[in-house]
């Protein structure tokens, strides 16, 4: 504050204050709300007028930010039918070889669009990266072997941990949705970061580039990873 100023409050009795203070009185301001007084008790009519308005506009962006909605005060309208719907919607791509090979019943992972069973007879392993001598990343790389049929490739190629297999064969969308979202199934995911793994993890995106040969799932991936973002901020219900 310059030397010589001093806050004037609008408690002041109202024979002390001028007509633009008498006014903001009159309007209702909190008992607390104080403007500058340069000099003198009396301001110039433009100096106080121009208070009031930077006043205002800061009161209105405090009320505008308090009243905003956010996703972790839970303000935003969740709408349970339509999440169903949502999941319900992207089960097809769930069941798709491409996905279900790698959540289907049993200690190993299937191959084709028949869902085999692995031709070398692999095991899933502790974590989910085979056994002994017959390690995923023995056959599988980073990328695609060129050609039709020959190995595919992705980063972190595996099964899901044999604590947490993830199976999705045999089960109805309803309990595919309800593992999905338990942290004690989904290693401790948040719904926010099942949503980021399912839509961005580079090895589930390899399900729409499997490479020569092999068939993808029944719905772009940019639509899938928009129903599966639009079933989150909808609440996340599961079907029955």
């Amino acid at each position: 504050m310059l030397r010589g100023s001093r806050l004037e409050c609008l408690l002041s009795h109202e024979s002390e204050l001028n007509s633009d203070q008498l006014m903001v009185r009159k309007a209702g301001w909190p008992p607390l709300f104080c403007i500058p007084i340069y000099g003198s008790r009396k301001m110039t009519n433009t100096k106080s007028l121009e208070l009031i308005s930077i006043a205002l506009s800061i009161i209105a962006l405090v009320l505008v930010l308090t009243l905003l909605p956010t996703p972790a005060s839970g303000a935003f309208q969740t709408n349970d039918a339509r999440a169903r719907e949502l999941f319900v919607s992207i089960v097809p791509v769930l069941k798709h070889p491409r996905c279900l090979n790698c959540h289907a019943n049993g200690d190993f992972p299937r191959q084709g669009d028949d869902s085999h069973v692995h031709t070398q007879n692999v095991r899933r392993g502790l974590h989910g990266f085979g056994k002994y001598g017959q390690r995923c990343s023995t056959c599988h790389q980073e990328q695609n072997v060129a050609g039709p049929n020959m190995p595919p490739g992705a980063p972190h190629w595996q099964l899901p941990p044999a604590d947490i297999p993830m199976i999705w064969e045999g089960k109805t969308p309803g309990q595919i949705c309800r593992q999905i979202k338990d942290p004690k199934q989904n290693n401790g995911k948040t719904i926010a970061q099942i949503v980021e793994h399912v839509t961005s993890d580079k090895l589930v995106m390899w399900g729409w580039n499997p490479g020569e040969g092999r068939t993808v799932p029944p719905m772009a991936h940019d639509e899938f990873a928009r129903r599966f973002h639009e079933w989150a901020r909808n609440g996340a219900a599961c079907p029955e």
